[in-house]
């Protein structure tokens, strides 16, 4: 599993690397077009990220383009991350990337086949949760 996964974001990765957007760069993206302006614990949080390594991911994305800085205007203490219009556009082309990726993934699978796997990883993911959720 871990090698199909691995394989599937090295996919995504090399279609969207020509816009400017680098491994672990597209779930920053797709949290911020849910909602735009999250703070960077907010953000750490969303993408299971450590407030350290977003800072570094933040930072690089700055510098190309993508996320611009800006002080909360109730809260001078917290900086929001807010997508500039070349990370709107790029994000477009990330949530294609995945859905293509998705289509070849799943190519020559049946509708029942999708679906029972889609059943399969859940009973997986409900496995895997602590009995305390």
């Amino acid at each position: 599993m871990h090698h199909l996964l691995k394989m599937h974001r090295h996919t995504i990765d090399q279609i969207i690397h020509p816009y400017d957007v680098y491994p672990g760069q597209p779930p920053l993206l797709l949290a911020l077009s849910v909602e735009d302006g999250l703070s960077h614990s907010e953000l750490a949080s969303r993408i299971h990220n450590k407030r350290a390594t977003l800072s570094v991911m933040v930072d690089r994305m700055e510098k190309t383009g993508l996320v611009e800085r800006r002080p909360d205007p109730d809260d001078q203490r917290v900086t929001r991350v807010y997508l500039t219009d070349k990370g709107k556009e790029v994000t477009v082309h990330v949530k294609e990337a995945i859905k293509e990726t998705d289509d070849r993934t799943f190519s020559n699978f049946l509708p029942e086949e999708i679906l029972l796997f889609r059943r399969l990883l859940l009973q997986m993911q409900d496995n895997l949760r602590p009995k305390d959720e």
